[in-house]
């Protein structure tokens, strides 16, 4: 197998057939109230997204499709728009355990279907979770292949040009592969997403349970320039790990031999009142967390501290699309924002 030409995994900027999300159902993740506050999130972003590209939405069959249609309809939401597929799911994490899609080299897409165990075993069941790809493969009759290996879509960051960003603390962890040492996992990101370079970040943040997704972290808003998140108190949980990673970046070269352009952003207040489901005080609240559709950029918005400041700088870098802020305290509390239950699909029409 090449590692130069055979795949290639588009940017995320790049022209989407459609946005794959799962309606929030897990009442371990959830529970009490917690769920409806939740739904209500997930109604704001579908609200926001479907008017710019197809929303394909599963639904598992205990919450009710019909039930999930009403609540979609009234909340004034172009049903046309929103495709649902009635599918066994375990938890909302799409961008973890859906399909991760690539391009071959004639063109056409095709899914690739890692395996997915839930960060290391942490919240079983998941096995639901991980037949997400093949379900969507044999429903929308695009073909698959299986890497063989676990990799989470949170967990790594391309920019179409043969960069593609990870941390160790999730790629390396003996939870995820520990028959693969980092040279047979480098070797298959570079064979199945088409990329030349792995640059690796240390830790992510605290309360993050994913061990440290990249997308918290660190994101390309376009394929020279990195978004990296900072803490500016010394004394906060998060200063050391975020300052390791800026200076690793600071440092870094693309392919051809030339610096990232790097821009910052401050993070968000991430600890909490009281504690999350798993007894952490601390959430992965983080500007980094955007999603980026066809015609618009979905910003998760936290701290009235530095919300505006985040929301200019995705207004700076995308002028042809629409920066919509998107209340998402009630979301991260789950341990996860927008961009952790969006997965952009290709290559899949959901017809009419």
């Amino acid at each position: 197998m090449s590692n130069t030409s055979e795949f290639f995994m588009p940017p995320e900027w790049a022209k989407h057939s459609a946005t794959l999300l799962i309606w929030p159902s897990n009442r371990d993740t959830w529970p009490g109230e917690r769920l409806a506050r939740v739904e209500k999130v997930y109604l704001n972003i579908i609200d926001a997204l479907h008017g710019y590209e197809p929303v394909l939405l599963l639904v598992d069959p205990g919450t009710g499709t019909e039930n999930v249609r009403r609540k979609i309809d009234s909340a004034g939401i172009d049903l046309s728009k929103v495709t649902l597929m009635e599918l066994p799911v375990n938890d909302v994490w799409a961008r973890d355990c859906g399909p991760i899609v690539v391009q071959k080299g004639d063109g056409d897409f095709l899914l690739t279907d890692w395996e997915y165990n839930a960060w290391g075993g942490k919240y079983p069941p998941f096995d639901s979770d991980n037949r997400i790809p093949a379900a969507i493969s044999e429903a929308y009759s695009i073909d698959s292949i299986k890497p063989g290996m676990v990799l989470e879509g949170g967990s790594i960051e391309t920019n179409g040009k043969g960069t593609l960003l990870t941390t160790q603390s999730v790629l390396l962890n003996p939870n995820r592969n520990p028959e693969l040492g980092k040279k047979e996992i480098e070797e298959r990101l570079m064979n199945y997403l088409g990329v030349e370079q792995i640059i690796w970040l240390k830790e992510g943040l605290a309360g993050d349970d994913t061990d440290g997704h990249i997308d918290d972290l660190s994101r390309f808003l376009n394929g020279n320039t990195i978004l990296t998140m900072v803490e500016e108190n010394p004394n906060d949980v998060n200063y050391s790990a975020l300052q390791k990673n800026l200076e690793i970046l600071r440092s870094a070269r693309n392919p051809k031999g030339d610096p990232f352009h790097i821009v910052s952003l401050p993070l968000p207040k991430t600890q909490i009142e009281g504690t999350t489901v798993d007894g952490s005080e601390f959430v992965p609240a983080s500007y980094a967390n955007f999603y980026i559709a066809n015609g618009a950029v979905l910003v998760p918005v936290y701290d009235e501290r530095y919300d505006d400041e985040a929301l200019e700088l995705f207004r700076e870098f995308f002028p042809d699309r629409d920066v919509i802020g998107i209340e998402c305290a009630d979301l991260v509390w789950g341990q996860g924002s927008i961009h952790c239950i969006t997965q952009q699909l290709y290559g899949i029409d959901l017809g009419s």
